[in-house]
């Protein structure tokens, strides 16, 4: 059995402590674009997420290693394509990289394009883009459908498909320890992305996440909270849903939709000057997307025939 190295002081690197919620799992909330974890089990490390930046995923390896220096890694587990989840997976090789199947249908279209688009998003941090001129997309070795179970040295983890925030969106129960990696299903004090979502789905993953019965929630960004942070969400999303279809009632298009309720969401969180823009943006991506799906509810309710509901290929949140 590997033996946790505890004289050394926890996560010194200048990049955030990592975090410990149980015995053998841990998380950092100090990394951009996800708040990774990992659990220990006699037979080896099972993560979730990987970080988006290269020198913070490569951190976070270090930080892992020296918490368990000789125990391998059996899996990283992804919650969903998104390049703030995922785009680090090539900075824990040899690791088998699992996710729900549309997962691996997103991050094996991944082109040259995507890539030159992620190192765009950080034309303004030219030390972070110049780290991103190597990447490696990794897609899941290992997929699954709507839930699956990982028994490991003593641990049960189970991957759950709730959809919502995405087509891929995963979260990863553990009921012996109640704790639960809910991936970008739950936000904390911040405007959730949702230019991708399904407000229902999202809405019934809200609900399975409050029944599990957890005692800690891990968000895909942010600090650790408790059930009861999903109640915000949804009410966001419920309120969303409410004006887009009295807009939509009134006979508004979707410009006209988005134009006019962009400031009734944006109070609903704080939102610090310098990323007013990108959250007025994100938002808008959200209304396009809630006002198809209400025009769709409608359409049905009035026996028109929809043409369908794309997924969308809008930028991703990180």
């Amino acid at each position: 059995m590997a033996r946790r190295r505890s004289a050394v002081r926890i996560g010194m690197t200048g990049l955030g402590e990592r975090e410990a919620l149980a015995p053998g799992i841990f998380i950092n909330t100090n990394y951009r674009g996800c708040t990774p974890g990992f659990i220990y089990t006699d037979e080896g490390i099972i993560m979730v997420d990987a970080p988006l930046i290269p020198k913070q995923a490569m951190d976070w390896r270090e930080q892992i290693e020296a918490e368990y220096p000789d125990s391998p890694f059996l899996y990283m587990i992804n919650t969903d394509h998104h390049r703030g989840h995922a785009l680090g997976n090539q900075y824990f090789m040899p690791v088998k990289v699992i996710a729900h199947e549309r997962a691996h249908k997103e991050m094996s279209g991944y082109t040259e394009n995507f890539k030159e688009r992620v190192r765009n998003s950080f034309k303004r941090e030219p030390e972070i883009q110049a780290q991103l001129n190597n990447i490696v997309i990794i897609p899941p070795h290992l997929t699954f459908t709507n839930r699956a179970a990982l028994l490991y040295g003593g641990r049960r983890v189970d991957l759950m498909y709730v959809g919502g925030h995405t087509p891929a969106t995963s979260i990863v129960w553990l009921p012996e320890e109640k704790i639960c990696f809910v991936g970008d299903i739950v936000w904390v004090d911040q405007h959730p992305y949702m230019a991708q979502g399904n407000t229902l789905e999202w809405l019934r993953a809200l609900e399975l996440i409050r029944n599990l019965g957890a005692k800690m929630l891990i968000p895909g960004h942010g600090p650790v909270c408790e059930p009861d942070a999903t109640y915000r969400v949804g009410e966001y999303i419920e309120f969303m849903r409410k004006r887009v279809r009295d807009y939509y009632l009134e006979g508004k298009n979707k410009n006209e939709t988005k134009s006019g309720l962009v400031g009734e969401m944006l109070e609903w969180f704080p939102v610090p000057p310098e990323r007013k823009a990108k959250i007025e943006s994100q938002i808008k991506s959200g209304l396009n997307r809630v006002f198809r799906e209400i025009q769709r509810e409608e359409e049905e309710k009035a026996g028109i025939v929809s043409h369908g509901f794309d997924d969308g290929d809008e930028e991703d949140d990180s």
